[in-house]
């Protein structure tokens, strides 16, 4: 990403809310056929300090990213969104594009077939907490089961981010509010994070 230091995330705990709240991440790979990408869940790893991811591919992406062989690169985006110049002080006339995003990279450890399914059970537990008459792969264990040796598991330890939180920091007081009263009905979640971070002094 551009280096803009203005817009730098360099808290860990700050990517770690970025991934709670945007699972839905882009694995990518340059392997010995060239680049690779792939989208999966992801959850953190509440238990370690560091930044860690769970997931899991389905085969065989697996044999297609190399997994385990080498570092990849893990992309979550955040909310986004078009930024007018409409909404600017008159003679300001560059649109831009304001959004939350972190680049992470790691090399996956690749999980066993009990962990992978532990993890599995995790991840489906996660997503379904809240859903009226919830489900759980221990409902059909067996089943279940057969249908996990269908996907390889992993465990990425990030060990370096690149993130950004661009959101028209460098912009006046009065326009940010401009801003952010204009996205605030189309996208809640990107109005919300402009609230939330500090303009540049």
């Amino acid at each position: 990403m551009r280096h803009t230091p203005r817009y730098l995330m360099t808290d860990p705990e700050q990517v770690k809310e970025l991934i709670r709240r945007h699972p839905w991440a882009t694995f990518v790979s340059h392997t010995a056929d060239g680049l690779v990408a792939s989208h999966y869940p992801v959850l953190l790893d509440e238990e370690a300090e560091d930044i860690v991811l769970l997931s899991h591919f389905g085969r065989p992406d697996d044999e297609l990213h190399e997994l385990g062989s080498h570092e990849m690169l893990v992309i979550v985006q955040g909310p986004h969104d078009y930024v007018s110049p409409s909404w600017y002080a008159p003679g300001d006339l560059v649109p831009t594009w304001n959004h939350i995003t972190a680049h992470l990279y790691g090399t996956p450890e690749i999980l066993t077939e009990e962990a992978n399914y532990a993890m599995l059970s995790r991840l489906t537990d996660h997503f379904e907490a809240g859903h009226p008459h919830a489900r759980s792969l221990g409902e059909d264990e067996a089943g279940t089961r057969r249908i996990a040796k269908g996907t390889v598991g992993l465990r990425l330890r990030v060990t370096r981010f690149d993130a950004r939180a661009k959101l028209s920091q460098n912009k006046s007081a009065e326009v940010r509010e401009n801003i952010t009263d204009h996205l605030a009905g189309r996208n809640p979640a990107l109005a919300q994070a402009m609230r939330d971070v500090s303009p540049v002094q």
